[in-house]
C-alpha cells in the first residue's frame, strides 16, 4: 500500500525500552512512506507506545489514546505495548484503539496499518462511529484488530532496527526483553514474558550502522538487562560447571561477552550500561569490565530498599549488606564511579523502624543519584494484596525525607569533581536566559535543577551541554558548533558543572 502524502505521529511512555521501539517503529513508518510529525499535530495515524509498570503508567496510557482521538476523530489511532497486554490479558479492560499490538508484536505496525487500511478502503477512517470521545462506547475495544499474543509461552526475539538516529550522537540499543524475577509489586513479566535475548550479531551490524550516521556513545537497554543471553540454546547445553554443579543465571550471563564485541566496533567511543540487577556484579565480573576502556564508570544498580525485612517481601534476591559489597568493588576498580539506584517508599508493611533502616543505609552508601518512587499498588501483583499498605501521607513523608538525602548526596558527588579533568561528550546548545539562567531544551538539569552561568556570557560564544562519561552534565562556551564531539578538560562545579578547555 502507499502511504505517501500520510502523516503518522508517535508518542513514548515508561523506559527507555520503549523509547528504542518507538524509534524503531518510527523508522519503519517513514521506510513505509509516512511523514512522522509531532504528537501535537494533526496526523492520519496516532500509535502510543504505552507502560504499565504503574496504575498512574495505565492512566496515561488510556489519557493519550483518548487525547489523540480527539485531536483528530477520523485517524487511525494504534495502541502498543505494556498496557496492551495487561489490559486485555489480564484484567480484560476495553480500549479506544483501532488496532492493538502486544509485547512482541510492534514489529506488525506497518502490516497491521494496511490491512486495517485496506478494509477501510484506503482512508485512515474506518468507519466506526469515533464521536465524540467523551462519549465513546465502552465496548470500542471489541471492534479492535491487530496482534495480541500469549507473551508468557513467547521465545522468539522480535527483531527491530533502527538505520538512523537523526540529530543525536547517543543511541539506546534493545539487546534484551523480558523478565523471570516475579518481584513482588512488578507487573511486567506479565506484560512482556520471560527472558529473551538478541543475538550479538545483529547487535554488532545495528551498532556498526549507527556508528557510520554518527552515533559516538550506546546505551544497551534491556527490561533485565543483567540476564541478557541467559535463554541462548547453547548456554542452556552449558548450564552445569565443572564440579558437576548447576551454574547460576548470573554466571551464565554473556553480557559482559557482549560489552567486550561491540568495544571492538569503530567509531562506538562509549558504552553506557542501563539498569543491572546487583548480583550481576562480582569480583570476575568487575575485574573485566575495568579492562574495557569504552565503558563508561555509570553503574545503575537497582535498591529497591536499604532494608532487608522489606527486600524479602519485594522478592529481591539480595540484602542490603550484599548490595554495599557490589557497591563497594565498583568503586575500589574504577575511579570515582558514578553508582545511580531506585528506591520504593511506603511498601506494604514498612513500618518507620523499616524506613528508618533504608534512610540510613542510603546515608552511609552516599550514591550520585537515587531515583525515588512511592509504592502504587498495582492489580494482579502479589504486593497488591498484603496487609497494611501504607497511608499516601506518610508515603510523601518519606519520599521528601529521601529526596532530600539524595539531592546531598548527588551534590557531593558533583563537587568531589571539581577541579578533575573530564571527558564530555557534547549533544545540544543550551539556552541562558536574560537572568544568567540555563535551560536545555530537550532534557532537564537532573539533580543540579534549575542552574545559573556565573559571569557574563562571553562575546561571541554560546554554551553547549553534554555528558561527562559518569553523567555528570556539564557545560562550556565555544565558537564553534561542539556537538556531536567529544572534549577533554578540567570540570569546575559552580553553579553549573562548567568544562574548562583549550578553545580552538
Amino acid at each position: 500500500m502507499n502511504f505517501q502524502g500520510m502523516k503518522a505521529a508517535l508518542h513514548t511512555l515508561g523506559c527507555k525500552v520503549n523509547v528504542y521501539e518507538t524509534d524503531a517503529m518510527r523508522a519503519m513508518l517513514e521506510e513505509a512512506g509516512f511523514e512522522t510529525v509531532s504528537f501535537d499535530e494533526p496526523a492520519d495515524v496516532y500509535v502510543i507506545n504505552t507502560c504499565s509498570v504503574t496504575n498512574i503508567a495505565d492512566r496515561k496510557s488510556r489519557q493519550m489514546i483518548r487525547r489523540a482521538r480527539k485531536m483528530n476523530p477520523d485517524a487511525v489511532v494504534v495502541a502498543a505495548g505494556c498496557y496492551v497486554q495487561t489490559a486485555l490479558e489480564k484484567t480484560g479492560k476495553s480500549l479506544e484503539a483501532d488496532i492493538v499490538l502486544g509485547s512482541g508484536r510492534k514489529g506488525r505496525l506497518v502490516e497491521e496499518l494496511e490491512k486495517y487500511l485496506a478494509n477501510a478502503g484506503g482512508s485512515a477512517h474506518a468507519g466506526q462511529a469515533h464521536a465524540d470521545p467523551a462519549h465513546a462506547d465502552p465496548g470500542h475495544a471489541a471492534e479492535s484488530v491487530g496482534s495480541v499474543g500469549d507473551v508468557m509461552h513467547e521465545k522468539e526475539w522480535e527483531e527491530m532496527t533502527l538505520p538512523r538516529i537523526e540529530g543525536h550522537t547517543r543511541a539506546y540499543i534493545k539487546v534484551q526483553d523480558g523478565c523471570n524475577m516475579f518481584c513482588s509489586y512488578c507487573i511486567i513479566p506479565y506484560a512482556r514474558g520471560r527472558i529473551r535475548s538478541r543475538k550479538s550479531e545483529d547487535i554488532r551490524r545495528e551498532l556498526e550502522t549507527l556508528a557510520r550516521s554518527g552515533v559516538k556513545e550506546v546505551v544497551l537497554t534491556g527490561i533485565h538487562l543483567s540476564s541478557y543471553g541467559v535463554d541462548f540454546s547453547g548456554n542452556i547445553d552449558d548450564a552445569y560447571g565443572e564440579n558437576g554443579e548447576k551454574k547460576t543465571w548470573q554466571e551464565r550471563s554473556k553480557l559482559i561477552d557482549l560489552i567486550e564485541e561491540i568495544s571492538q566496533i569503530d567509531g562506538i567511543e562509549r558504552i553506557r550500561l542501563g539498569s543491572l540487577e546487583p548480583t550481576i556484579i562480582t569480583k570476575e565480573s568487575v575485574s573485566r569490565l575495568s579492562q574495557i576502556d569504552k565503558l563508561c564508570p555509570h553503574f545503575h544498580l537497582s535498591l529497591q530498599s536499604g532494608c532487608d525485612s522489606v527486600l524479602k517481601r519485594m522478592n529481591r534476591h539480595y540484602t542490603a549488606e550484599e548490595y554495599r559489597e557490589r557497591v563497594n568493588l565498583l568503586r575500589e576498580a574504577f575511579d570515582t564511579p558514578a553508582v545511580t539506584t531506585d528506591v520504593i517508599v511506603g511498601f506494604p508493611g514498612e513500618t518507620e523502624d523499616e524506613f528508618e533502616q533504608t534512610r540510613a543505609f542510603l546515608e552511609s552508601i552516599c550514591l550520585y543519584e537515587t531515583h525515588l518512587f512511592r509504592y502504587s499498588m498495582r492489580a494482579g501483583t502479589r504486593a497488591a494484596a498484603m496487609k497494611d499498605q501504607v497511608p499516601e501521607a506518610v508515603k510523601e513523608e518519606r519520599l521528601g525525607v529521601l529526596s532530600e538525602l539524595g539531592r546531598r548526596c548527588s551534590r557531593s558527588f558533583e563537587e568531589a569533581r571539581d577541579g578533575m579533568e573530564a571527558s564530555v561528550l557534547f549533544e545540544e546548545e543550551a539556552q541562558i536566559g536574560s537572568s544568567g539562567t540555563v535551560s536545555v531544551p530537550n532534557a532537564g538539569l537532573g539533580s543540579l535543577g534549575a542552574g545559573k552561568i556565573a559571569g557574563p556570557v562571553p562575546e561571541g560564544m554560546k554554551l553547549y551541554t553534554g555528558y561527562t562519561r559518569e553523567y555528570i552534565r556539564a557545560f562550556a562556551f565555544s565558537k564553534e558548533d561542539l556537538r556531536g564531539q567529544i572534549r577533554n578538560g578540567k570540570l569546575t562545579v559552580e553553579s553549573l558543572p562548567v568544562l574548562e578547555y583549550t578553545r580552538l
